[in-house]
Protein backbone atom coordinates (compact mmCIF):
# COMPACT_ATOMS: atom_id res chain seq x y z
CA UNK A 1 0.00 0.00 0.00
CA UNK A 2 1.33 3.46 -0.93
CA UNK A 3 2.45 5.97 1.39
CA UNK A 4 -0.41 8.13 0.86
CA UNK A 5 -3.17 5.08 1.45
CA UNK A 6 -1.33 4.34 4.31
CA UNK A 7 -1.58 8.18 5.44
CA UNK A 8 -5.32 7.65 4.80
CA UNK A 9 -5.98 4.47 6.98
CA UNK A 10 -4.21 6.11 9.54
CA UNK A 11 -6.07 9.21 9.47
CA UNK A 12 -9.73 7.07 9.28
CA UNK A 13 -8.20 5.61 12.62
CA UNK A 14 -7.57 8.86 14.21
CA UNK A 15 -10.89 9.99 13.78
CA UNK A 16 -13.35 7.06 14.51
CA UNK A 17 -11.13 6.74 17.59
CA UNK A 18 -11.57 10.57 18.19
CA UNK A 19 -15.78 10.30 17.57
CA UNK A 20 -15.86 6.86 19.03
CA UNK A 21 -17.29 8.55 22.37
CA UNK A 22 -20.00 10.45 20.45
CA UNK A 23 -21.16 7.30 18.56
CA UNK A 24 -21.31 5.65 22.23
CA UNK A 25 -23.34 8.80 23.54
CA UNK A 26 -26.18 8.66 20.10
CA UNK A 27 -26.15 4.48 19.95
CA UNK A 28 -29.65 3.60 20.39
CA UNK A 29 -30.65 6.78 18.04
CA UNK A 30 -28.08 5.46 15.35
CA UNK A 31 -29.43 2.06 15.82
CA UNK A 32 -33.26 3.49 15.12
CA UNK A 33 -32.18 5.42 12.21
CA UNK A 34 -29.99 2.74 10.32
CA UNK A 35 -31.59 -0.26 11.71
CA UNK A 36 -33.09 -0.07 8.02
CA UNK A 37 -30.58 -0.26 6.34
CA UNK A 38 -29.01 -3.01 8.36
CA UNK A 39 -32.46 -4.70 7.99
CA UNK A 40 -32.22 -4.77 3.94
CA UNK A 41 -28.98 -5.70 3.89
CA UNK A 42 -29.23 -8.86 6.24
CA UNK A 43 -32.26 -9.80 4.01
CA UNK A 44 -29.87 -9.62 0.64
CA UNK A 45 -27.37 -11.52 2.30
CA UNK A 46 -29.97 -14.43 2.88
CA UNK A 47 -28.53 -15.91 5.55
CA UNK A 48 -28.46 -19.55 7.23
CA UNK A 49 -28.62 -20.45 10.49
CA UNK A 50 -25.30 -22.07 10.84
CA UNK A 51 -23.57 -19.35 9.31
CA UNK A 52 -20.49 -17.59 9.50
CA UNK A 53 -20.60 -13.87 8.71
CA UNK A 54 -18.11 -11.10 8.89
CA UNK A 55 -19.15 -7.45 9.25
CA UNK A 56 -16.63 -5.34 7.75
CA UNK A 57 -16.20 -1.81 9.40
CA UNK A 58 -18.86 -2.12 11.78
CA UNK A 59 -18.11 0.34 14.27
CA UNK A 60 -20.24 0.17 17.41
CA UNK A 61 -21.59 -3.27 15.65
CA UNK A 62 -24.22 -2.80 13.45
CA UNK A 63 -24.95 -4.57 11.66
CA UNK A 64 -23.31 -7.64 12.93
CA UNK A 65 -24.90 -7.35 15.89
CA UNK A 66 -28.79 -7.91 14.44
CA UNK A 67 -27.19 -10.85 12.51
CA UNK A 68 -25.94 -12.49 15.11
CA UNK A 69 -29.13 -12.30 17.38
CA UNK A 70 -31.40 -13.79 13.96
CA UNK A 71 -28.60 -16.80 13.96
CA UNK A 72 -28.43 -18.67 17.04
CA UNK A 73 -26.19 -21.60 15.43
CA UNK A 74 -24.27 -19.77 13.57
CA UNK A 75 -21.14 -17.12 14.60
CA UNK A 76 -20.13 -13.40 13.76
CA UNK A 77 -17.04 -11.49 13.68
CA UNK A 78 -17.48 -7.65 13.37
CA UNK A 79 -13.93 -5.77 12.58
CA UNK A 80 -13.35 -2.26 12.83
CA UNK A 81 -9.88 0.01 12.53
CA UNK A 82 -11.26 1.59 15.78
CA UNK A 83 -10.49 -0.64 18.76
CA UNK A 84 -12.46 2.44 20.57
CA UNK A 85 -15.56 1.50 18.37
CA UNK A 86 -15.37 -2.04 19.05
CA UNK A 87 -15.32 -2.01 22.53
CA UNK A 88 -18.67 -0.16 22.57
CA UNK A 89 -19.48 -3.03 20.27
CA UNK A 90 -18.52 -5.78 22.69
CA UNK A 91 -20.47 -3.65 25.31
CA UNK A 92 -23.51 -3.95 22.98
CA UNK A 93 -22.63 -7.69 22.59
CA UNK A 94 -22.94 -8.60 26.18
CA UNK A 95 -25.46 -5.96 27.00
CA UNK A 96 -27.79 -7.80 24.85
CA UNK A 97 -26.62 -11.81 26.15
CA UNK A 98 -25.06 -12.43 22.40
CA UNK A 99 -22.24 -15.04 22.58
CA UNK A 100 -21.80 -15.75 19.21
CA UNK A 101 -20.15 -12.68 18.64
CA UNK A 102 -16.63 -11.55 18.02
CA UNK A 103 -14.45 -8.16 17.06
CA UNK A 104 -11.16 -8.21 15.47
CA UNK A 105 -9.66 -4.25 15.14
CA UNK A 106 -7.68 -4.63 11.34
CA UNK A 107 -7.82 -3.27 8.15
CA UNK A 108 -10.48 -3.72 5.42
CA UNK A 109 -7.73 -3.73 2.69
CA UNK A 110 -5.85 -6.70 4.80
CA UNK A 111 -8.09 -8.67 6.22
CA UNK A 112 -6.39 -11.32 9.22
CA UNK A 113 -9.05 -14.39 8.10
CA UNK A 114 -7.98 -17.35 5.73
CA UNK A 115 -9.19 -17.53 1.91
CA UNK A 116 -13.12 -18.57 1.71
CA UNK A 117 -14.03 -18.26 5.80
CA UNK A 118 -17.12 -16.57 5.61
CA UNK A 119 -20.53 -17.53 4.16
CA UNK A 120 -21.62 -13.93 3.85
CA UNK A 121 -19.71 -10.60 4.02
CA UNK A 122 -21.70 -7.17 5.33
CA UNK A 123 -20.15 -3.62 5.20
CA UNK A 124 -22.59 -0.49 5.78
CA UNK A 125 -20.94 2.80 5.02
CA UNK A 126 -17.66 1.71 5.24
CA UNK A 127 -16.72 1.21 1.66
CA UNK A 128 -16.73 5.32 1.54
CA UNK A 129 -14.00 5.70 4.12
CA UNK A 130 -11.59 2.74 2.47
CA UNK A 131 -8.06 4.20 0.92
CA UNK A 132 -9.07 1.36 -1.88
CA UNK A 133 -12.40 0.77 -2.48
CA UNK A 134 -11.18 -2.11 -4.75
CA UNK A 135 -8.64 -3.64 -2.69
CA UNK A 136 -11.03 -3.98 -0.19
CA UNK A 137 -13.75 -5.70 -2.40
CA UNK A 138 -11.23 -7.86 -3.31
CA UNK A 139 -10.06 -8.90 0.35
CA UNK A 140 -14.07 -9.20 1.12
CA UNK A 141 -13.94 -11.80 -2.70
CA UNK A 142 -11.36 -14.02 -0.85
CA UNK A 143 -12.52 -14.26 2.60
CA UNK A 144 -15.86 -15.22 1.29
CA UNK A 145 -16.61 -19.41 -0.01
CA UNK A 146 -17.51 -19.85 -3.17
CA UNK A 147 -21.36 -19.48 -3.27
CA UNK A 148 -21.42 -16.89 -0.26
CA UNK A 149 -22.72 -13.66 -0.52
CA UNK A 150 -22.02 -10.14 -0.02
CA UNK A 151 -24.15 -6.85 1.18
CA UNK A 152 -22.63 -3.50 1.52
CA UNK A 153 -24.79 0.15 1.58
CA UNK A 154 -23.36 3.18 0.69
CA UNK A 155 -24.89 6.66 0.88
CA UNK A 156 -26.88 7.79 -2.54
CA UNK A 157 -26.56 11.67 -3.89
CA UNK A 158 -26.23 14.39 -1.52
CA UNK A 159 -29.70 15.41 -3.16
CA UNK A 160 -31.47 12.47 -1.51
CA UNK A 161 -29.54 12.81 2.58
CA UNK A 162 -30.34 16.21 3.65
CA UNK A 163 -29.77 14.59 7.24
CA UNK A 164 -26.14 15.57 6.18
CA UNK A 165 -26.65 18.45 3.71
CA UNK A 166 -28.48 20.26 5.63
CA UNK A 167 -25.83 21.36 8.13
CA UNK A 168 -22.81 20.44 5.52
CA UNK A 169 -24.04 22.90 2.72
CA UNK A 170 -24.82 25.86 5.86
CA UNK A 171 -21.47 25.51 6.52
CA UNK A 172 -19.69 25.69 2.85
CA UNK A 173 -21.78 29.25 2.57
CA UNK A 174 -19.53 30.81 5.53
CA UNK A 175 -16.44 28.40 5.60
CA UNK A 176 -14.05 28.07 2.86
CA UNK A 177 -14.31 24.23 2.56
CA UNK A 178 -10.92 22.70 0.35
CA UNK A 179 -12.89 20.26 -2.41
CA UNK A 180 -11.00 16.62 -1.73
CA UNK A 181 -9.16 15.33 -4.83
CA UNK A 182 -11.59 12.83 -6.78
CA UNK A 183 -11.98 9.32 -5.09
CA UNK A 184 -11.22 10.89 -1.82
CA UNK A 185 -12.75 9.01 1.10
CA UNK A 186 -16.27 11.20 1.89
CA UNK A 187 -19.86 10.08 2.81
CA UNK A 188 -20.56 10.63 -1.12
CA UNK A 189 -17.62 8.74 -2.78
CA UNK A 190 -19.60 5.84 -3.97
CA UNK A 191 -22.97 7.31 -4.49
CA UNK A 192 -22.49 7.90 -8.14
CA UNK A 193 -25.21 4.99 -9.40
CA UNK A 194 -23.62 1.58 -10.79
CA UNK A 195 -20.38 2.30 -9.59
CA UNK A 196 -20.01 -0.25 -6.20
CA UNK A 197 -21.75 -2.67 -8.53
CA UNK A 198 -19.03 -2.29 -11.05
CA UNK A 199 -16.18 -2.57 -7.86
CA UNK A 200 -17.97 -5.66 -6.83
CA UNK A 201 -18.24 -7.02 -10.24
CA UNK A 202 -14.16 -5.96 -10.73
CA UNK A 203 -13.70 -7.79 -7.32
CA UNK A 204 -14.84 -11.20 -7.98
CA UNK A 205 -18.75 -11.21 -7.19
CA UNK A 206 -21.04 -11.89 -9.89
CA UNK A 207 -25.04 -11.54 -9.77
CA UNK A 208 -24.70 -8.08 -8.59
CA UNK A 209 -28.07 -6.18 -7.93
CA UNK A 210 -28.76 -2.62 -6.28
CA UNK A 211 -31.15 -1.72 -4.36
CA UNK A 212 -32.53 2.12 -2.64
CA UNK A 213 -33.46 2.01 0.93
CA UNK A 214 -34.80 5.21 2.37
CA UNK A 215 -35.74 5.92 6.13
CA UNK A 216 -36.05 9.28 8.24
CA UNK A 217 -33.59 10.99 11.02
CA UNK A 218 -35.57 11.42 13.81
CA UNK A 219 -35.31 14.28 16.78
CA UNK A 220 -37.12 15.73 19.04
CA UNK A 221 -35.87 19.52 18.32
CA UNK A 222 -33.54 21.20 15.81
CA UNK A 223 -31.24 21.67 19.14
CA UNK A 224 -30.76 17.64 19.29
CA UNK A 225 -29.80 17.76 15.25
CA UNK A 226 -27.04 20.07 15.94
CA UNK A 227 -25.98 18.48 18.80
CA UNK A 228 -25.61 15.44 17.31
CA UNK A 229 -24.15 15.97 14.48
CA UNK A 230 -21.24 18.13 15.93
CA UNK A 231 -20.77 15.07 17.92
CA UNK A 232 -20.76 12.51 15.32
CA UNK A 233 -19.74 13.49 11.89
CA UNK A 234 -16.23 14.64 11.56
CA UNK A 235 -16.76 17.01 8.36
CA UNK A 236 -18.88 19.01 10.37
CA UNK A 237 -16.74 19.54 13.46
CA UNK A 238 -13.66 19.63 10.56
CA UNK A 239 -15.75 22.47 9.03
CA UNK A 240 -16.39 24.65 11.99
CA UNK A 241 -12.96 24.27 13.31
CA UNK A 242 -12.53 26.86 10.57
CA UNK A 243 -14.77 29.44 12.35
CA UNK A 244 -14.72 31.99 14.18
CA UNK A 245 -17.17 31.99 17.43
CA UNK A 246 -19.30 34.52 15.40
CA UNK A 247 -20.01 32.78 12.50
CA UNK A 248 -20.14 29.41 14.35
CA UNK A 249 -23.22 30.81 15.89
CA UNK A 250 -24.65 32.10 12.81
CA UNK A 251 -24.12 28.46 11.18
CA UNK A 252 -26.24 26.86 14.06
CA UNK A 253 -28.97 29.75 14.25
CA UNK A 254 -28.97 28.80 10.12
CA UNK A 255 -29.09 25.34 10.85
CA UNK A 256 -31.70 25.05 13.25
CA UNK A 257 -33.64 27.64 11.21
CA UNK A 258 -33.49 24.92 8.46
CA UNK A 259 -33.89 22.36 10.57
CA UNK A 260 -37.26 23.66 12.28
CA UNK A 261 -38.75 23.79 8.57
CA UNK A 262 -38.44 19.75 8.60
CA UNK A 263 -41.26 18.79 11.29
CA UNK A 264 -43.99 16.31 11.01
CA UNK A 265 -45.85 14.65 13.74
CA UNK A 266 -44.12 16.91 16.12
CA UNK A 267 -40.89 15.98 15.17
CA UNK A 268 -37.98 16.40 12.96
CA UNK A 269 -37.42 14.41 10.08
CA UNK A 270 -34.30 14.72 7.58
CA UNK A 271 -34.53 12.08 4.63
CA UNK A 272 -32.14 9.49 4.46
CA UNK A 273 -31.09 7.00 1.50
CA UNK A 274 -28.81 4.79 1.11
CA UNK A 275 -28.08 2.36 -1.95
CA UNK A 276 -27.93 -1.60 -1.15
CA UNK A 277 -25.81 -3.57 -3.63
CA UNK A 278 -25.60 -7.06 -3.27
CA UNK A 279 -23.60 -9.96 -4.94
CA UNK A 280 -22.38 -13.94 -4.81
CA UNK A 281 -18.82 -15.23 -4.83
Amino acid sequence: MSTTLDEIREQQHQTWDRFSAGWKKWDALVLSWLGPFGEAMIRSAKLKDHDDVLDVAAGTGEPGLSAAASLPHGTVTVTDLSERMLQVAEENARRRGLHNFAVQACDACALPFDRGRFDAVLCRFGFMFFPDVVVAAREMVRVTRPGGRISCAVWSGPDKNPWATTILATIARHVEVPVPPAGSPGLFRCAAHGMMSSVLAEAGFHDVTEEEVSTMMTHATPEQYWEFMTDVAAPVVAGLAKADATTVERIKNEVLSLVGQMQSNGKIQLRSTATIISGVR
